[in-house]
């Protein structure tokens, strides 16, 4: 198969990393930009669009027969294809695209019509990865607990009951996770993590994701923990 990847640096090299070039036979195309052409675009028979859910109306530009996995943590599949105007499109499905969170074993994947797991299951089987199906939901699964215990990290910070190396050590040693809250935080990406609360919110209205004033604060002046 040949996959289309749009993304910038950073998700390109963890692609990469996760796929690597020529493995099951499989060739790579990497884009960083939103315009693209049809000749960019229609040779590809799988594309992995890390920027599609900032530009839904960009889902036009795919043809019927190609199959796209879109970045779908902040943004429900199907909202993407309703704001998009798009109604007999290409094969969709979303994936958990952040940071550190795309190299794994499992590729978290939701899909827009259910009908179309055993579809997925064969693309995943080319692609040479096992996968976790979950809903069609703002967040999917592990970025919005992952998020949830950062943001209650935070307040536990701002509260001064625990430094940062304190909450990171206890969480470590408390669920075997490999890194701590704000460890995480600074891995994923202060900005992510904050759009990942803010959309959960957004979609639940549930305090457990209400943004702590210390991870605002760190996100407007783009500051990492100091961990």
């Amino acid at each position: 198969m040949h996959i289309l990847v749009l993304s910038d640096v950073e998700m390109a090299a963890e692609f990469r990393q996760k796929f690597p070039q020529g493995s099951n036979g499989n060739t790579y195309t990497f884009l960083q930009s939103h315009n693209l052409t049809d000749d960019q675009v229609r040779p590809s028979d799988i594309v992995f669009d890390f920027m599609l859910h900032q530009e839904p109306e960009r889902l036009s530009y795919y043809a019927p027969e190609q199959v796209v996995f879109c970045h779908a943590v902040t943004r429900q599949l199907a909202a993407l294809v309703r704001e998009s105007g798009q109604t007999n499109g290409c094969t969709l499905f979303g994936f958990n695209g952040l940071p550190t969170l795309f190299d794994r074993p499992l590729l978290e994947v939701s899909l827009l019509h259910q009908g179309e797991e055993e579809k997925l299951q064969s693309i995943c089987t080319k692609l040479g990865t096992e996968y976790q199906l979950v809903d069609d939901r703002v967040g999917m699964v592990t970025p919005r607990i992952l998020c949830m215990i950062i943001n209650e990290a935070c307040y536990t910070l701002q509260e001064g009951t625990a430094s940062i190396a304190d909450i990171d050590l206890g969480m470590k040693l408390g669920t075997n996770y490999p890194k701590g809250p704000f460890e995480w935080a600074n891995a994923i990406g202060i900005v992510n993590v904050y759009n990942v609360l803010e959309a959960v919110y957004e979609d639940t209205k549930e305090e457990r994701y209400k943004i702590c004033p210390l991870l605002r604060t760190k996100y407007l002046k783009r500051e990492t923990f100091q961990v």
